[in-house]
């Protein structure tokens, strides 16, 4: 997967579940079984959407519903397929995408 690809990005809450299972552990399951080349999850310390309500791990504020990230890696023919039904199981916040370079994916390669 060296050279041109895509990176989606998708920014929800940690609350956020989709078949009894929380939405973020559903869609790298789902990505997964797609065949889709890498996810990362992040946790969020901080962070608001389109309501403006903001969600914070400090210690006064605890939120049980923080940011949750998802980046999504592989050739855009893999991705641009998925990104409406990706855009249909997340209920609410944001999905974007950004032409990318991969420079390195995986082990030592010549």
């Amino acid at each position: 997967m060296l050279g041109k690809a895509k990176l989606l990005k998708v920014y929800l809450g940690e609350s956020e579940r989709y078949k009894n299972k929380p939405l973020y552990q559903y869609l790298v399951l789902w990505l997964k079984e797609k065949g889709v080349g890498g996810v990362t999850v992040s946790r969020g310390i901080e962070g608001y959407g389109q309501d403006k309500v903001l969600h914070t791990a400090r210690l006064l504020e605890l939120s049980s519903d923080l940011p949750i990230i998802l980046e999504i890696v592989d050739l855009a023919e893999k991705i641009d397929p998925l990104i409406p039904q990706i855009c249909s199981i997340v209920p609410k916040g944001l999905v974007f995408s950004l032409d990318i370079q991969v420079h390195k994916y995986g082990s030592k390669q010549e």
